[in-house]
């Protein structure tokens, strides 16, 4: 059996290589990839594999998108620290997993598994878990720093956030000002869009602490937040129709 081995952390590349040895003398690593790049690259130029065995996090992004970019026949064992719950989808399409950290009695299963299937008419639906576990993970607390302690503040704490003076802040329930280190942008990206919505270039806030709008000049909307704010805080007319239509879902 030609296996692959896609995995980005090199002490887990080896420890996979040696396992799939102790589990099957005859199986044959013929290549450690460590990328999505290497892998398109790869697989581009070579014949399929019998296996492969992929992490689904890598360095440059998930490892579903070799997938989109070059065409992949060989079944798939993927590695992952998803829990149970998540991977679900795994077993309706017939596609096997190993929860890391790897054990051999694990593999030895997966590896007898596909022995089994050689041959037979199942098989498994790739695009189907793409879509199950491309469903993008939103942050749901956000860690700060106050001295020398860290805490971490849960969404439902947080009243908004804003900038201020070229620095970003998480502003709690309480009134409380968090200076945190991603920016606005970094922040909008890991937010849920159905709880969060980015007001303009300083405020982003959930539904919660929207305490009124009123229609302003030239079709903006200005809103007042809780707790309250001095500056006075715009949608502008571009995105009051966006933000009336979040308000309404």
């Amino acid at each position: 059996m030609k296996i692959v081995i896609i995995e980005d952390e090199i002490p887990a590349a080896k420890r996979i290589e040696k396992l799939i040895k102790e589990a099957d003398k005859n199986a044959e690593i013929i290549v450690k990839l460590d990328s999505i790049e290497a892998s398109v690259n790869w697989f581009s130029k070579n014949p399929q594999p019998d296996l492969i065995l992929m992490d689904i996090e890598l360095a440059d992004g998930q490892s579903f998108e070799i997938f989109n970019r070059v065409k992949i026949t060989s079944p798939v064992i993927f590695t992952t620290a998803y829990d149970e719950f998540a991977l679900k989808a795994f077993k309706v399409n017939s596609i096997d997993y190993l929860l890391k950290p790897i054990e051999i009695q694990s593999l030895k299963q997966s590896l007898d598994k596909w022995n089994a299937l050689k041959g037979s008419s199942q098989g498994y639906n790739i695009s189907s878990l793409i879509e199950s576990f491309s469903t993008k993970k939103y942050k749901n607390r956000f860690l700060v720093k106050i001295g020398e302690r860290l805490i971490a503040i849960e969404n439902e704490q947080i009243a908004y956030f804003m900038t201020e003076d070229k620095y970003s802040f998480i502003i709690s329930t309480e009134n409380k000002k968090y200076i945190i280190d991603q920016s606005l942008d970094e922040i909008e990206n890991m937010l849920d869009p159905k709880l969060f919505f980015r007001l303009n270039r300083q405020f982003i806030a959930p539904f919660k602490s929207i305490d009124a709008i009123h229609n302003h000049l030239n079709g903006k909307l200005k809103i007042i937040l809780k707790p309250t704010q001095k500056e006075e805080i715009y949608v502008s007319r571009e995105k009051a129709t966006d933000f009336k239509i979040w308000l309404d879902s």
